[in-house]
Protein backbone atom coordinates (compact mmCIF):
# COMPACT_ATOMS: atom_id res chain seq x y z
CA UNK A 1 0.00 0.00 0.00
CA UNK A 2 2.65 2.28 0.76
CA UNK A 3 4.72 1.53 -2.87
CA UNK A 4 1.77 2.20 -4.71
CA UNK A 5 0.71 5.99 -2.88
CA UNK A 6 4.83 6.46 -3.35
CA UNK A 7 4.05 5.45 -7.02
CA UNK A 8 0.98 7.31 -7.23
CA UNK A 9 2.74 10.32 -5.76
CA UNK A 10 5.70 10.43 -7.85
CA UNK A 11 3.53 10.13 -11.03
CA UNK A 12 1.76 13.19 -10.00
CA UNK A 13 4.81 15.08 -9.24
CA UNK A 14 6.03 14.30 -12.86
CA UNK A 15 3.09 15.37 -14.46
CA UNK A 16 2.88 18.76 -12.40
CA UNK A 17 6.95 19.36 -13.74
CA UNK A 18 5.90 18.41 -16.97
CA UNK A 19 2.80 20.63 -17.20
CA UNK A 20 4.74 23.86 -16.06
CA UNK A 21 7.41 22.80 -18.23
CA UNK A 22 5.04 23.21 -20.87
CA UNK A 23 3.82 26.73 -19.53
CA UNK A 24 7.52 27.92 -19.74
CA UNK A 25 7.53 26.57 -23.60
CA UNK A 26 4.41 28.40 -24.49
CA UNK A 27 5.34 31.75 -23.51
CA UNK A 28 5.16 34.64 -25.35
CA UNK A 29 8.28 35.50 -26.94
CA UNK A 30 9.75 38.88 -26.27
CA UNK A 31 12.09 41.24 -27.71
CA UNK A 32 15.48 43.62 -27.29
CA UNK A 33 15.17 47.07 -28.60
CA UNK A 34 18.55 48.61 -28.74
CA UNK A 35 18.43 52.81 -29.70
CA UNK A 36 21.14 54.54 -30.47
CA UNK A 37 20.94 58.22 -30.71
CA UNK A 38 24.10 60.28 -32.34
CA UNK A 39 24.48 64.08 -33.21
CA UNK A 40 24.26 65.42 -29.79
CA UNK A 41 25.17 68.62 -29.61
CA UNK A 42 25.51 68.77 -25.53
CA UNK A 43 27.77 67.16 -23.58
CA UNK A 44 25.76 67.21 -20.12
CA UNK A 45 21.98 66.78 -19.54
CA UNK A 46 19.98 63.50 -20.73
CA UNK A 47 18.13 61.50 -23.76
CA UNK A 48 14.71 60.86 -23.04
CA UNK A 49 13.38 57.84 -24.86
CA UNK A 50 9.82 56.79 -25.41
CA UNK A 51 8.54 53.55 -27.40
CA UNK A 52 5.20 53.64 -28.46
CA UNK A 53 3.48 50.61 -29.69
CA UNK A 54 0.50 52.64 -31.73
CA UNK A 55 -0.08 56.21 -32.64
CA UNK A 56 -2.38 56.64 -29.45
CA UNK A 57 0.17 59.70 -27.71
CA UNK A 58 2.91 59.19 -30.53
CA UNK A 59 5.14 61.11 -30.52
CA UNK A 60 4.35 64.37 -27.48
CA UNK A 61 2.49 61.85 -24.72
CA UNK A 62 4.43 60.58 -21.83
CA UNK A 63 1.39 58.23 -20.26
CA UNK A 64 0.78 56.46 -23.35
CA UNK A 65 4.25 54.74 -24.55
CA UNK A 66 5.00 51.05 -23.86
CA UNK A 67 8.31 51.80 -22.21
CA UNK A 68 10.54 54.84 -21.54
CA UNK A 69 13.94 55.67 -19.96
CA UNK A 70 16.51 57.82 -20.09
CA UNK A 71 20.46 57.95 -20.27
CA UNK A 72 23.29 60.97 -19.26
CA UNK A 73 24.92 62.41 -22.35
CA UNK A 74 28.42 61.32 -22.10
CA UNK A 75 29.64 61.49 -25.70
CA UNK A 76 28.17 62.57 -29.27
CA UNK A 77 26.32 59.07 -28.88
CA UNK A 78 24.46 57.25 -26.79
CA UNK A 79 23.05 53.89 -26.79
CA UNK A 80 19.91 52.87 -24.73
CA UNK A 81 18.16 49.06 -24.83
CA UNK A 82 14.89 48.01 -23.77
CA UNK A 83 14.00 44.35 -23.44
CA UNK A 84 10.66 42.32 -22.73
CA UNK A 85 8.92 43.78 -25.60
CA UNK A 86 6.57 41.68 -27.72
CA UNK A 87 6.99 41.10 -31.27
CA UNK A 88 5.41 43.94 -33.12
CA UNK A 89 5.36 47.68 -34.54
CA UNK A 90 6.64 50.21 -33.03
CA UNK A 91 7.98 53.94 -33.36
CA UNK A 92 10.33 55.99 -30.80
CA UNK A 93 10.63 59.71 -29.63
CA UNK A 94 13.94 60.95 -28.14
CA UNK A 95 14.39 64.03 -26.27
CA UNK A 96 17.87 65.83 -25.52
CA UNK A 97 16.55 66.86 -22.44
CA UNK A 98 18.84 70.21 -21.32
CA UNK A 99 16.39 70.85 -18.13
CA UNK A 100 15.58 67.46 -16.76
CA UNK A 101 11.52 67.95 -17.01
CA UNK A 102 11.79 64.84 -19.56
CA UNK A 103 9.46 66.19 -21.98
CA UNK A 104 10.37 68.53 -25.37
CA UNK A 105 10.14 72.13 -24.29
CA UNK A 106 8.45 73.79 -27.32
CA UNK A 107 7.37 77.03 -27.95
CA UNK A 108 4.40 79.21 -28.66
CA UNK A 109 3.76 78.27 -32.03
CA UNK A 110 4.85 74.70 -31.26
CA UNK A 111 8.30 74.45 -32.33
CA UNK A 112 10.58 72.49 -30.19
CA UNK A 113 13.19 73.85 -27.85
CA UNK A 114 15.19 71.39 -27.07
CA UNK A 115 17.12 68.50 -29.54
CA UNK A 116 14.40 65.78 -30.71
CA UNK A 117 14.73 62.49 -32.43
CA UNK A 118 12.23 60.60 -34.46
CA UNK A 119 12.50 56.61 -35.49
CA UNK A 120 13.11 56.15 -39.53
CA UNK A 121 14.42 59.94 -38.72
CA UNK A 122 11.41 61.16 -41.37
CA UNK A 123 11.44 64.92 -42.53
CA UNK A 124 9.96 67.60 -39.52
CA UNK A 125 9.09 70.91 -40.87
CA UNK A 126 6.54 73.41 -40.88
CA UNK A 127 5.11 72.04 -43.51
CA UNK A 128 4.79 68.21 -42.83
CA UNK A 129 4.15 69.34 -38.87
CA UNK A 130 4.74 66.18 -36.74
CA UNK A 131 5.40 62.80 -37.82
CA UNK A 132 2.56 60.60 -37.70
CA UNK A 133 3.12 56.86 -36.12
CA UNK A 134 3.37 55.00 -39.69
CA UNK A 135 5.95 57.62 -40.51
CA UNK A 136 8.36 56.40 -37.81
CA UNK A 137 7.06 52.78 -36.97
CA UNK A 138 9.32 49.84 -37.69
CA UNK A 139 9.30 46.25 -36.91
CA UNK A 140 10.47 44.58 -33.61
CA UNK A 141 11.53 40.82 -34.22
CA UNK A 142 13.93 39.16 -32.09
CA UNK A 143 16.57 41.51 -31.07
CA UNK A 144 16.81 44.98 -33.09
CA UNK A 145 18.97 48.11 -33.16
CA UNK A 146 17.50 51.32 -34.72
CA UNK A 147 19.92 54.48 -35.02
CA UNK A 148 18.50 57.80 -34.62
CA UNK A 149 19.85 61.13 -35.49
CA UNK A 150 19.06 64.34 -33.00
CA UNK A 151 17.52 67.54 -35.02
CA UNK A 152 18.40 70.96 -33.07
CA UNK A 153 15.99 72.89 -35.33
CA UNK A 154 12.99 71.47 -38.14
CA UNK A 155 13.87 71.11 -41.62
CA UNK A 156 13.54 73.23 -44.06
Amino acid sequence: MIVKALKLTSLLLATLASMSFAKTANAEPTSTLTVVVDGLRHKNGQICLRIYSSEKGFPNSNTSEVQSGCVQIIGNSVKKQFSGLKPGTYAVAVVDDQNGDRKLNKDFLGIPQEGFGISRNPTVSIRTGTPKFRDASFPLKNNTTISIVMKYSLDP
